[in-house]
């Protein structure tokens, strides 16, 4: 059984942080606030959990009215992993910047950078470009931080300024400094299904064990946590963005001419810490479809078992302005706000079986 995290000694531990959490918490709030922004309060009980085929959800049922200690069966319901499609249908009924920080539900996640439950911070903003949220994430960030008086990120021995620059690196970019590899010429051979075999050559001239099964997005990815992410954010955070259009998710392809090869997908990354994902929002409501049925396609492929698609959302992406969002875990930004190796040490209450801790 681990040890009782209400007890005195551990909580006092965890004071100086936790009280550093509300000021940085009271600081977001301004910051959106003096942006115009509205704050939204949307349910975590949802039709669907969210689509990503490796994220586990947490299912449960909802029972009607009088149908308590009844043998009928209840409707099955998640808790959200993300607050992202219920925070869409506001943008599809005409609300235009708004943000909610709330808590969202991982199954099978653990580690000291990852709870089975946590707080994520989203914002939209209608008619906006993927830039934006780049900027706003610059400006949000130094803000947060001067409010806390923090001139450092850390993570260990590392640190970031965040009152500098960030540094923005497209992925073909860092594959190009980092693994050696022009992306550009493998996605470029066919964007929508690009060829595993030059990534893999390139894997294995690395040393990154690679299967003759992997598939393009297995060697990408194992690139990316392997070789590029864990040098990102260091000195000043990075923003990693234009991602191949096969692996858009719920990003619009990028507005260019000639082939289309990009997403308008971003992430934000703090000493080696991934800390925020966001897109240039897809607003066709067919192709978000398709892509949902891929992506269930492989979760059952790989997992066993798929999610329900929520038509509702759909519908609703089909009538949603041109529009750019993010999504930050607020937790991990207090760990680099603290310098908290756990992310435990930043929670006034962690996650716990019976058994003690879930991991």
């Amino acid at each position: 059984m681990a040890e009782s995290w209400w007890r005195e000694d551990r909580l006092s531990a965890r004071l100086g942080n936790l009280s550093l959490r509300g000021k940085a918490k009271r600081a977001m709030a301004d910051w959106f606030d003096g942006d115009g922004f509205v704050e939204v309060e949307t349910p975590a009980l949802q039709v669907s959990p969210g689509m990503e085929p490796h994220l586990a959800g947490f299912a449960t049922e909802l029972l009607h009215a009088g149908h308590y200690g009844s043998t009928t069966a209840g409707e099955r319901l998640f808790l959200h992993t993300s607050p992202e499609f219920a925070m869409k249908k506001l943008l599809a009924g005409g609300m235009e910047k708004i943000w909610q920080l709330c808590a969202v539900y991982r199954n099978a996640e653990g580690s000291p950078t990852h709870s089975p439950e946590f707080r994520m911070l989203e914002w939209y903003r209608a008619g906006a470009e993927y830039g934006a949220l780049m900027d706003d994430c610059e400006a949000m960030i130094a803000h947060i931080a001067a409010a806390c008086s923090v001139d450092q990120l850390r993570r260990g021995d590392r640190s970031a300024d965040p009152s500098a620059p960030f540094r923005r690196l497209t992925v073909a970019e860092a594959f190009d400094v980092y693994c050696g590899h022009d992306l550009t010429a493998t996605v470029a051979a066919n964007p929508m299904a690009p060829p595993a075999a030059p990534l893999r050559d390139c894997a294995e001239g690395l040393g990154v064990r690679c299967g003759e099964a992997d598939t393009f997005d297995d060697i990408f990815f194992r690139l990316m946590d392997d070789r590029i992410e864990p040098l990102l954010g260091d000195g000043a955070p990075c923003l990693l963005y234009d991602y191949p259009i096969s692996m858009a998710a719920l990003a619009r392809p990028k507005r260019e001419d000639g082939p289309v090869l990009w997403a308008e997908r971003v992430e934000l990354y703090v000493c080696g810490v991934e800390l925020a994902n966001g897109f240039g929002e897809l607003t066709d409501g067919a192709e978000q479809r398709r892509r949902f049925e891929s992506d269930m396609d492989t979760k059952e492929r790989l997992y066993g078992h798929r999610y329900p698609i929520d038509q509702d959302f759909i519908d609703a992406v089909s009538m949603m302005p041109d529009a750019a969002g993010m999504a930050l875990g607020f937790d991990r930004l207090v760990m680099l706000l603290t310098g908290a190796a756990d992310i435990e040490d930043v929670l006034w209450a962690p996650v716990r079986t019976g058994t003690g801790s879930y991991r």
